[in-house]
């Protein structure tokens, strides 16, 4: 009688898998298994508060057109626009206060036109307060804080600060550069390790208990990465260090945003000096809004722009568009005041490689560059980070034993990479640390405490063998 050998289980004995290859991923997973536990651990609360606080954001814009529909719409499209000096005039009319800062002149039909004053008492120096007229009556709708190129209303500027420093100003900030400099490491350790698992063990049905869970957070996660690995990297194009190491970076490699000359006497040069400026500026002045207006619309500058008036009596009116939505508008001029002839003009075509992809890094991470696709797929992307977060605390809590919460990973896995791999390693991590040091820093501390931790157990356990010894004896 033949006898054929029983069909393996899964409780049968598995053959002892060969030992890894020096060098191989065999040795590297462990420790970067370790890195995406420990650093989703502990970072994933900044990271819940971004996330939470980000998908309001992307709401915002269009939360801000319904709030404010009375402000930014009019009742009635008529069949002529009233000049711009009109209606800039009766924007002053009912607000005398405070100086022309610029001038939005209405870019759709419907759309009112915003006058913007800087100085006005009560409204926070770094903002101004937009006036908004009906450029058909030159009736002024309202009035409201603005903050921002972007020119964010009050619902939106809040929903902002609170996503970017939770309303505790520069100290706030680091939260939220914290959770941006983590954000890539975590998302391309997860997405390394979950690519590295056989595709038998990435099935979800029929699954249950920890492997589901882990197959949900790898699966959303997977799909996600690319999004959170975008959105961390121009999250740090603005931050506070991160930010600032960037910006060197750029000015050395002749990589900065220019700006057109605001001198009235032109010269060509994209110096910038006082471009952004105007909080002394009469919009009146010289040839007057009309003229200028009609000068920049002679070099080819479409609606959306601005109107920024001289800063004092030796600069230009410059004007700029202020299109961040896809396709980009962001072409600038100067016009002299005394002769309404253009002295300056910049084009966006001309931004360096690298002025022109932090423009797009920025406006794509607010949600402006490709308007509500964007914001809804930022939306996603926040409500994906959010339930990942959830999956992964609940992961933590699976993975314990008896009354034990959250068994941890086990110690010493670098000690297993070769140095081969583990030198180039560190190094890089050293360079990237001193660029993103939200980054650097708190990696250091982690493997100075993981180091100490280590040691103490290693001594305890060192104590309670010497300890059974002597009781032996």
């Amino acid at each position: 009688m033949t006898t054929t050998s029983p069909a393996s289980t899964d409780e049968s004995p598995a053959a002892a898998p060969p030992p890894p290859r020096r060098g191989s991923w065999s040795t590297l997973r462990p420790l970067v298994l370790r890195l995406h536990f420990y650093a989703g651990l502990f970072v994933a609360p900044f990271l819940l508060v971004a996330a939470a606080t980000g998908l309001l954001y992307a709401a915002s814009f269009q939360a801000e057109k319904l709030v404010y529909a009375h402000e930014l719409t009019v009742d009635d499209v008529g069949d002529r626009k009233l000049p711009i000096s009109e209606q800039v005039a009766a924007a002053r009319q009912a607000h005398p206060e405070g100086t022309v800062a610029a001038v939005r002149p209405s870019p759709e039909d419907d759309a009112t036109t915003r006058v913007m004053l800087s100085g006005v008492e009560g409204v926070d120096p770094g903002r101004t307060l937009a006036v908004f007229v009906d450029p058909y009556t030159a009736k002024v709708r309202g009035a409201l804080e603005q903050y921002g190129s972007s020119g964010a209303l009050p619902l939106r500027t809040w929903i902002d600060e609170f996503h970017r420093d939770l309303h505790l100003g520069e100290t706030g900030r680091l939260y939220s550069e914290f959770a941006a400099s983590w954000l890539w490491v975590i998302a391309g350790a997860g997405l390394v390790l979950w690519f590295s698992r056989r595709r038998a063990r990435r099935k979800l049905r029929g699954t249950t208990g920890r492997r589901r869970t882990l197959g949900l957070h790898g699966t959303v996660g997977a799909w996600a990465a690319a999004g959170f690995v975008l959105l961390s990297a121009t999250g740090l194009t603005w931050s506070t260090y991160a930010g600032a190491n960037i910006e060197d970076l750029r000015v050395s490699l002749g990589q900065t945003t220019p700006s057109v000359s605001a001198s009235a006497g032109g010269g060509g040069e994209h110096a910038g000096h006082g471009a952004a400026a105007g909080t002394g500026g009469d919009a009146a002045h010289g040839v007057g809004l009309d003229k200028v207006l009609s000068a920049a619309r002679a070099e080819g500058l479409g609606d959306p722009v601005e109107i920024v008036p001289p800063a004092d009596a030796s600069s230009a009116y410059v004007v700029r568009q202020v299109q961040r939505s896809w396709p980009v508008k962001q072409d600038s001029v100067a016009v002299d005041p005394s002769t309404g002839e253009v002295t300056d003009v910049l084009r966006f075509a001309d931004y360096p490689v690298l002025a022109k992809l932090s423009r797009w890094g920025i406006d794509l991470h607010t949600g402006s560059l490709f308007g509500l696709p964007n914001q809804i797929a930022l939306m996603l992307l926040a409500a994906s980070l959010i339930l990942l977060i959830v999956w992964g605390y609940r992961m933590w809590w699976q993975r314990g034993r008896g009354s034990a919460f959250g068994r941890p990973l086990p110690r010493g896995a670098w000690q297993r990479v070769p140095p081969l791999l583990l030198v180039p390693l560190l190094a890089a991590v050293a360079v990237l640390g001193y660029f993103v040091p939200l980054l650097g820093i708190p990696l250091a501390a982690f493997v100075a405490l993981d180091a100490v931790l280590g040691e103490i157990a290693h001594r305890r356990g060192r104590r309670k063998r010497a300890d059974g010894a002597v009781a032996g004896c």
